[in-house]
């Protein structure tokens, strides 16, 4: 059956406008994106076949060119049109988070954050440096490594913080497994650079862990900090 023969509640451009993009499924809202299907197959089953296909969503806005190409209904034109999408969500992202900005809303930092970190395919340590007002100086990232870690030197940490005169630090990485819970090094990392920036009257507001989930796993909210 044609999605325009469904009920309205049911289309997902109708759902969406009607409860909202969050009421959506990860198919219904690539569907949305994919705008038809193909021959035998609605934009629905046609999404629901790619989400299997590449395993999760992240994984299909991950794939590159030649990955996402390799089945029809996703051509060059559509993977044009996702990478300008994506790239509009990061300005969006980095507009909101832009410098002389004061931070007040946890869940737009996550969200930043998650959004810079999650596509790397190996381990990447960031700082979001602040000021004595929180207001942000600028989004720096330190340290690369393997899908497996990254080396952070505190007193590469310390040197950043103190060039940019930085009064706060958010700290952030991202799991490039997709699981964001925190290792014992994690843990022991953070509070090395916790007593160090402490040293030079530089607070730790928080550290992040990046995975597949949408919410970064934070170490303020689990009293780790």
């Amino acid at each position: 059956m044609p999605i325009t023969d469904w009920p309205d509640d049911e289309k997902p451009r109708e759902k969406l406008l009607l409860k909202g993009p969050g009421a959506l499924s990860d198919a219904e809202l690539l569907a949305i994106f994919l705008r038809t299907g193909i021959k035998g197959k609605t934009a629905v089953d046609l999404a629901r076949e790619q989400l299997s296909r590449f395993g999760s969503l992240r994984a299909l806005l991950d794939a590159d060119f030649d990955q996402f190409t390799a089945t029809p209904g996703l051509g060059s034109a559509k993977y044009a049109l996702l990478q300008a999408v994506l790239e509009m969500a990061r300005r969006h992202m980095d507009s909101q988070l832009r410098r002389g900005e004061a931070l007040t809303s946890p869940s737009l930092t996550r969200r930043y954050l998650a959004s810079v970190l999650r596509a790397y395919p190996f381990e990447v340590f960031a700082c979001l440096l602040l000021d004595n007002q929180h207001r942000v100086i600028r989004y720096e990232e330190l340290f690369r490594g393997t899908i497996d870690g990254a080396s952070v030197y505190p007193r590469e940490v310390v040197k950043l913080a103190l060039a940019a005169n930085a009064a706060a630090v958010i700290l952030a990485h991202n799991h490039p497994s997709g699981i964001a819970e925190p290792s014992e090094a994690d843990r022991q990392l953070t509070q090395k650079l916790k007593q160090a920036l402490g040293l030079v009257d530089i607070r730790v507001l928080d550290h992040f862990i990046v995975g597949d989930d949408p919410e970064a796993y934070s170490f303020a909210e689990h009293g780790l900090i």
